[in-house]
C-alpha cells in the first residue's frame, strides 16, 4: 500500500533542525539559555496549521541532543493577578503551569526552577509561590524594573537585574519557556545573563521560534495564522528591517526589543561572545520549519481553517471579558487577507444547516430550541447531527459519527431508547432545563450499553479516530461536553448560542 504523503513532514523537519541547534550550542563555552517561543508540549496550533506535525516533537528535538538540560519556566505575576486562561485547556495559567511542571518530571526533563516575573506584591504571586515550594520546586521572584527596558543604566545596576534573585542551573542547555506571551522569558534569560557575566562565565543567548516563519511571506496563510493565534495581543508580521543578507520575516515585538537587547549584549557580553554577532532579531533564532513543508496547498488550506477557527475562540473570550474589541476586528481583518469567510471551516455550514432544518420542523411542533452540530473527518467526509427531546446535537453527532466510521447501519439503535428516557427523566428530578443527554452523558450510556450491545461496543471502538478533527456547534457546549471534547482531541469551535 502506498504510504500518504504528508503536508508536513516531521522527520525531516527534525533532523534539520537538530543540525541548525547543534551548531548554535557550539558557538558558546558557557551556558546556552534557549528561549523557547511558542509552546515545547502540546503545540496543537503547529499541529492545526501544519498537518503531520507532532505535537510534542521540540521535546524530541531536546532530548535527540543527548546533552544534559533543564527548564526555567517563567509566568507573570500579572498573569496570576489577571486570572489568564490558557484557550485550549480551559485552564487559569496556574493550574496549567502545575500542568506542565508534572509532564517535565514524568517526561524525564530536569526542571531548575519556576521564575515568577513582574512582582511586585500580588497576593495570588505569593500563594503560588507556596503552592509551588510545597511541591519541591526552585522558586525565584524578579521584580516590575520601572520603565523597563528603556532605562538601561538601572537595569544594569545592582537596582535592576541585580537586584533580582539568581538561579544556578546544574545544565549547560537551559530552556527559558513560559505561560504564554509576557511571561517574561527573555527578561529571564538577560537576567541570568547578567548575574554569569558578572561571575565571569561566558554564556549565550539563542531564541528558537516556531512563528511566524522567517522564510516565507508575510502574507503567506501560515504567517497570518500565527497572527490569528496572538491576535489578542495586537502581534503583527512584517519584514525584518534588520536583516540585510536575505528577505526574512519577523513580529513586531522582536523587531521592536532588538535594537534594546543589541545595547545590553554589548554592555554585558564579553567582546567575543557570539551572541554580540546578532545583527537582526531573525539572526537570533535558527529557525528551520520550512525545511519540512512538503504541499504548499494543504498547508494553506490548513492554515486558513486556523484562522477561522481563533475568529471563533476569540467570539467566545470575547463575551466572557477576556479579549477586547479590537481583537475581533483584527480577526475579521485577517479573515479578509485570507480571503476567506468566517464558513470556511465546512463543519460551519453543516451544523447551521442542521439547526434551520431543525428549527423548520420544529415551528411545526412548537419546539423552542434548535441546535446542530457536525464533524469533519480526516477524509473530508461531514457528519451532521440536531438536538431532540432525548438528544443534545452534540451527542447526536457523535453517535452519527461512530456510526459512520464502524459501518453501522442509521436503523440499529446503540443506546436503547428506554435508557435514554431513564437519564432524561432523572434530569428532570435533578431540575436541569434541559433533559436531553448532553455529550457526555451519552457517551457513558453507550459505555455501559457496550457491555451487552455488540453493536455499541464496535462504536465504541472508533472513538479513537475522531482525535485531530474539527467540530461545531451552533449552541455553547455544556462544560462537561467541554472537558469531553478536549479529552476526544476535537477541535470545537462554536456560534456560541446559549439555550
Amino acid at each position: 500500500m502506498k504510504k500518504k504523503k504528508l503536508a508536513f513532514d516531521t522527520e525531516v523537519y527534525l533532523r534539520v533542525q537538530k543540525e541548525a541547534v547543534e551548531e548554535r550550542l557550539a558557538k558558546f563555552p558557557g551556558r546556552l539559555y534557549l528561549e523557547f517561543g511558542g509552546k515545547l508540549l502540546d503545540d496543537y496550533h503547529a499541529v492545526r496549521t501544519l498537518p503531520g506535525y507532532e505535537a510534542n516533537v521540540k521535546l524530541r528535538l531536546l532530548k535527540s541532543l543527548g546533552r544534559k538540560l533543564g527548564v526555567i519556566y517563567c509566568i507573570s505575576a500579572k498573569q496570576l493577578s489577571e486570572g489568564k486562561i490558557r484557550g485550549d485547556w480551559g485552564v487559569g495559567y496556574d493550574e496549567a503551569t502545575i500542568r506542565i511542571l508534572t509532564d517535565l518530571k514524568n517526561l524525564g526533563l530536569r526542571l531548575e526552577g519556576v521564575a515568577i516575573n513582574r512582582y511586585d506584591g500580588e497576593k495570588e504571586a505569593d500563594i503560588f509561590e507556596r503552592r509551588l515550594k510545597q511541591m519541591g520546586v526552585r522558586v525565584f521572584k524578579r521584580k516590575e524594573i520601572r520603565n523597563y527596558p528603556k532605562n538601561l543604566d538601572l537595569i544594569l545596576s545592582s537596582k535592576g537585574y541585580g537586584a533580582d534573585e539568581y538561579l544556578k542551573p546544574k545544565s549547560k542547555l537551559v530552556v527559558v519557556w513560559g505561560a504564554g506571551p509576557g511571561a517574561g522569558k527573555l527578561s529571564t534569560c538577560l537576567g541570568q545573563l547578567y548575574h554569569e557575566a558578572k561571575m565571569g562565565i561566558d554564556s549565550g543567548y539563542a531564541k528558537f521560534e516556531t512563528f511566524p516563519v522567517w522564510d516565507m511571506p508575510v502574507a503567506h496563510p501560515i504567517n497570518l495564522a500565527y497572527e490569528a493565534s496572538t491576535a489578542d495581543l495586537g502581534d503583527y508580521n512584517l519584514v525584518d528591517p534588520f536583516c540585510k543578507k536575505e528577505k526574512s520575516i519577523n513580529y513586531n515585538r522582536d523587531v521592536e526589543a532588538f535594537p534594546i537587547i543589541k545595547r545590553i549584549f554589548g554592555k554585558m557580553l564579553s567582546k567575543n561572545n557570539f551572541a554580540r554577532s546578532y545583527s537582526s532579531p531573525t539572526e537570533m533564532g535558527f529557525n528551520r520549519l520550512s525545511a519540512g513543508m512538503m504541499e504548499d496547498k494543504k498547508l494553506r488550506e490548513a492554515a486558513k481553517k486556523e484562522i477561522n477557527f481563533y475568529l471563533f475562540r476569540y467570539r467566545e473570550e470575547f463575551k466572557k471579558g477576556l479579549v477586547e474589541e479590537r481583537t475581533l476586528k483584527k480577526m475579521e481583518e485577517l479573515l479578509k487577507r485570507a480571503k476567506i469567510k468566517e464558513d470556511y471551516l465546512a463543519t460551519v455550514k453543516v451544523a447551521r444547516r442542521a439547526a434551520e432544518i431543525k428549527g423548520r420542523k420544529g415551528r411545526k411542533k412548537k419546539t423552542k430550541i434548535y441546535c446542530g452540530a457536525a464533524i469533519e473527518l480526516t477524509d473530508g467526509v461531514l457528519v451532521g447531527g440536531k438536538n431532540s427531546t432525548l438528544l443534545h446535537a452534540e451527542a447526536a453527532v457523535l453517535l452519527n459519527v461512530i456510526k459512520y466510521l464502524a459501518e453501522i447501519d442509521d436503523k440499529f439503535d446503540l443506546i436503547s431508547a428506554s435508557v435514554i428516557k431513564q437519564i432524561n427523566q432523572l434530569n428532570k428530578k435533578l431540575g436541569d432545563s434541559s433533559c436531553s443527554l448532553d455529550a457526555s452523558e451519552t457517551m457513558m450510556a453507550l459505555a455501559i450499553s457496550a457491555r451487552d450491545n455488540p453493536l455499541a461496543k464496535k462504536a465504541l471502538e472508533c472513538l479513537p479516530k475522531i482525535k485531530g478533527c474539527y467540530m461545531h456547534t451552533t449552541h455553547r457546549p455544556s462544560l462537561a461536553d467541554g472537558r469531553l471534547f478536549r479529552k476526544l482531541g476535537l477541535w470545537v469551535s462554536t456560534d456560541g448560542r446559549v439555550v
